[in-house]
């Protein structure tokens, strides 16, 4: 098999932070546009969630719509639409379950429950995925979890909000059921994405999220939203979110792609502190521990996609018209077949030298 050089993984390895550390930062962007929204009595979770999907319908699901033959929204809804529905169902409630917990928890104990993402994650992943992971694995999780700590000592040490108290319990039960619906999620987004296609997971997403938070926006919020107050401000705020969200599910699949639900989950432990570093003004304390975080979560995650995990290489990429670039300690089919036929080039050639070698001899 023709592996890549040091050089290429090095290259990819650079480009994997940098993308995850994006992806923080459009996460960032949600949630000080959350904050202010809530500043300004505004608490509308599910439409600021319809309006992402909304979105979503609109571009990914409409361009589904002009695809022929098996790629066409038709044909997928025929032979996996509840498969479908069930990922939207659960994309659905993972956001919404985690929004809500806010108003019954505090700070700390949503930033430490909700790492309970990845242990799930790596769990679902081995058994659906195949995937293998190596001591340095489990040690980088560990590091990640460790850069998080700190930043929970800084949360207290800088006498941050901790929001909520009003039921830690059922807050704290809402932020570990938001986190296995999301590790459901990202394990379905990360198969699908590399065993399909990015559009047509998008494309689903925007459809039945569409659907599915539209029926609930209009079940739980319909007098939240009558109640708004509209100006300019409001919808500036509205519009940033729905516009960080969209980007954060385009170009997440991407990443995924790329190295795995895991390794992207691990990226996002950082957006509390780029949350932290866009409202620094907000705060009268800044403790040296934020930082410490950052560079222990950095760390983690540079030493999780140093090593390569071991995944099956998928079956069905090529069929998916979206270039495999390979994962792990396996090659792309495109490498495998090229290799493959150069083995074959020279066995013919090898063949051929023989027989001619042989004809001279009796000559």
């Amino acid at each position: 098999l023709i592996c890549p050089p040091p050089s290429v993984l090095v290259g990819r390895l650079l480009k994997t932070i940098a993308m995850g550390q994006a992806l923080s930062m459009l996460i960032c962007g949600t949630a000080v546009s959350c904050q202010y929204l809530a500043e300004a009595g505004v608490e509308t979770p599910m439409l600021q969630s319809f309006l992402n999907y909304v979105l979503l319908l609109l571009t990914y699901t409409a361009s589904l719509s002009f695809r022929k033959g098996d790629g066409n929204i038709l044909q997928i809804l025929k032979t996996k639409w509840w498969r479908y529905l069930l990922m939207g169902l659960t994309d659905v409630e993972a956001n919404y379950t985690v929004v809500k917990a806010y108003q019954f928890t505090t700070l700390t104990s949503i930033q430490l429950l909700d790492c309970f993402v990845i242990p799930v994650l790596m769990v679902l992943s081995w058994f659906f995925l195949k995937t293998r992971y190596r001591l340095v694995h489990f040690v980088a999780v560990a590091v990640c979890l460790l850069g998080v700590g700190a930043m929970v000592g800084a949360d207290l040490l800088a006498g941050r909000d901790q929001g909520s108290t009003s039921d830690v319990l059922l807050g704290d039960g809402l932020v570990l059921v938001s986190a296995a619906l999301y590790a459901v999620s990202n394990v379905c987004q990360e198969y699908t994405v590399k065993n399909l296609s990015r559009g047509e997971f998008l494309g689903m997403m925007g459809l039945f999220g569409t659907l599915i938070s539209g029926i609930q926006l209009a079940i739980l919020e319909t007098s939240a939203v009558a109640a708004i107050k509209w100006n300019w401000k409001i919808i500036v705020l509205f519009a940033a979110y729905a516009f960080c969200m969209y980007a954060l599910y385009s170009f997440m699949p991407l990443v995924v792609k790329m190295t795995s639900a895991t390794a992207v989950n691990l990226s996002l432990l950082t957006a509390d502190l780029f949350s932290l570093f866009c409202g620094i003004f907000l705060f009268y304390f800044f403790s040296g521990l934020y930082i410490v975080s950052f560079v222990v979560i950095t760390v983690g995650f540079v030493m999780f996609n140093a090593v390569p995990t071991y995944t099956p290489v998928p079956e069905s990429s090529d069929s998916a018209g979206e270039e495999d670039d390979g994962k792990g300690e396996t090659c792309s089919k495109r490498e495998q077949k090229g290799a493959k036929e150069e083995g074959t080039e020279t066995s013919n050639r090898r063949a051929v030298t023989y027989v001619t070698e042989e004809h001279s001899t009796k000559m």
